[in-house]
Parts: structure tokens; sequence; C-alpha cells
């Protein structure tokens, strides 16, 4: 399932870094040695049929790399 964020992710929390993340050998071996942190936000999506709706979303994130591996977790409406 595809999907674009259509507004800036709000309420964005740590759930994890350092030993807490599960994939932080994936994390280091493809993206390369960091800070690694697993957060957690809410935004509004477009899935990729075009319904828009407001979602939980789960990333990774490194300083310098970004945001990567986004995914939803849940639909809030």
């Amino acid at each position: 399932m595809g999907f674009e964020v259509i507004d800036a992710i709000g309420d964005i929390e740590v759930i994890a870094a350092g030993p807490g993340i599960r994939i932080a050998s994936l994390l280091l071996k493809r993206y390369g040695k960091a800070r690694w942190r697993k957060l957690k936000g809410v935004a509004r999506v477009r899935l990729s049929d075009g319904t828009v709706r407001y979602a939980e979303l789960h990333w990774f994130q490194a300083h310098g790399i970004g945001k990567k591996k986004p995914r939803i977790k849940r639909f809030l409406d």
C-alpha cells in the first residue's frame, strides 16, 4: 500500500532508541552508522487509490540521514 504524506507530521514522539530498535543492524548496514531512533506521529495521508485519511505513522530517523522506512500503523478516522 503506497501513500503520500499531505500535511506536516504532528505529535511526534520517540518510541525507541539505541538497543531498543530491533532492526538497528539492518539500518546500520543499509544507511550507515548514526544515532537511529524510531519515531511515531500523526498526519493526513493520500493512499494509492486517492483516498485521504488521518493515520498514525512510524519511521526511523537519524541526524544527517533523514526519515527512512515510513509506514502506516493504523488509521485514526
